[in-house]
């Protein structure tokens, strides 16, 4: 809700600005693998709608979302007529924005944000550093009731760490760019096997990591099925959270190469 000086918020406004505004949401985030197995076995994005939506969270950050797929359109007779974010949206996520990173000749694919709130504009940051390996930051903002503004960015980063750096640097400065008091989440695939975004994100934007103040430690997500590496996260500020989950069990364990995470969040 703006204010605006030319109309005094009255009491009637009030009360229905208090009545709808939103005060926890929860967050899910998941590597979808470009709706495949680990080691690309069988497609199973339908399976993976049904998981995402049993989770019953508000927002959803997806990374390795293919947006078309000339080859895999005609070779399966269960791919979708519209592009992966789209059709695990379906009627359940009102909202969505695509950030596609890498392009090549039978399609592309990149990070996804579905939202129950209104995205009111969003725009996809490039932070691939050199060679082939495309990277990119999906910064949405929404429009969640009861808050001016709620910034939601989609990170998958590289796989070198010297590029994993140089992009959270990138990071630091969007977030450096957003307004002090709004609430932020960052979630996706950090590939931070060495540990140490979350010192950094820390020191420069004030973003906590919801497994690590919980847990101690961020959570093990990779690979799926016997996770040893730390690589996937959500951090906050501007919010608490609360009951941080590692979606460990059937079916999540067939459906991607990575566990999904999921947390609730206080505004």
């Amino acid at each position: 809700m703006t204010l605006d000086k030319n109309h005094p918020l009255d009491s009637t406004d009030l009360d229905s600005h208090l009545a709808t505004a939103v005060n926890s949401l929860r967050v899910l985030t998941v590597n979808t693998h470009k709706g495949f197995t680990a080691l690309n076995r069988r497609f199973i994005l339908p399976e993976l709608r049904e998981a995402v939506r049993s989770v019953g969270a508000d927002i959803v950050f997806l990374q390795e979302v293919l947006g078309t797929h000339e080859k895999h359109a005609l070779r399966f007779h269960n791919w979708p007529q519209m592009s992966q974010y789209e059709f695990l949206a379906d009627s359940i996520w009102t909202d969505f924005a695509y950030g596609r990173n890498a392009v090549y000749p039978d399609g592309d694919h990149g990070n996804a944000l579905l939202s129950k709130f209104p995205i009111l504009r969003y725009e996809n940051l490039d932070v691939s550093i050199t060679g082939p390996e495309r990277r990119g930051l999906l910064h949405s903002v929404l429009q969640v009731p009861g808050h001016e503004e709620f910034h939601a960015i989609c990170v998958h980063l590289g796989l070198r760490e010297t590029h994993r750096q140089q992009q959270l640097e990138l990071l630091c400065q969007l977030l450096d760019s957003l307004p002090e008091d709004a609430p932020v989440v960052v979630a996706g695939d950090f590939n931070d096997w060495r540990l140490k975004a979350t010192a950094t994100l820390n020191r420069c934007a004030g973003l906590h990591e919801v497994f690590a103040v919980t847990q101690g430690k961020v959570a093990k997500s990779f690979p799926a099925r016997w996770p040893l590496l730390r690589l996937d996260r959500i951090y906050v500020r501007n919010a608490t959270s609360h009951r941080p989950q590692i979606l460990g069990n059937k079916p999540w364990t067939h459906l991607s190469d990575h566990l999904p995470l999921a947390v609730e969040l206080h505004l």
